[in-house]
């Protein structure tokens, strides 16, 4: 699930002038999903274990190896955060695994604190 950063430079020049521009039969801002460029990433909810390579993942920090927040960053890295908080990068996952396990995306929020509290961490 993304979070955005701030509005991009298209929807904040929309919001600022007030004026119909020539993509005035475009989407209303309101309307509009950020596009990559414009959120800082995504996350989802992975409930089960975690297993890469036959091993089950565990945060280094307290050993929970379930009901992980997966971030996936602008970047292509790919994170892992338990319930007690923690958050540490994953190497053995890519951009790609998250998108092909994720499905769409289907809520925005503005602070990765908002997204979280979504997911119910």
């Amino acid at each position: 699930m993304p979070w955005p950063n701030a509005p991009g430079p298209v929807a904040a020049a929309v919001q600022d002038t007030g004026e119909a521009g020539p993509d005035s039969d475009f989407l209303p801002p309101e309307f509009r999903a950020p596009s990559r460029q414009d959120v800082a990433g995504f996350m989802m909810r992975w409930d089960q274990p975690l297993v890469l390579d036959g091993e089950v993942r565990e945060c280094p920090a307290c050993g929970a190896y379930r009901h992980w927040v997966v971030l996936c960053l602008r970047d292509d890295s790919v994170w892992l955060r338990c319930r007690a908080g923690h958050t540490t990068r994953e190497l053995g996952l890519d951009a790609a695994w998250y998108h092909r396990h994720s499905g769409p995306a289907d809520h925005w929020h503005p602070t990765l604190e908002d997204g979280l509290r979504h997911l119910g961490h």
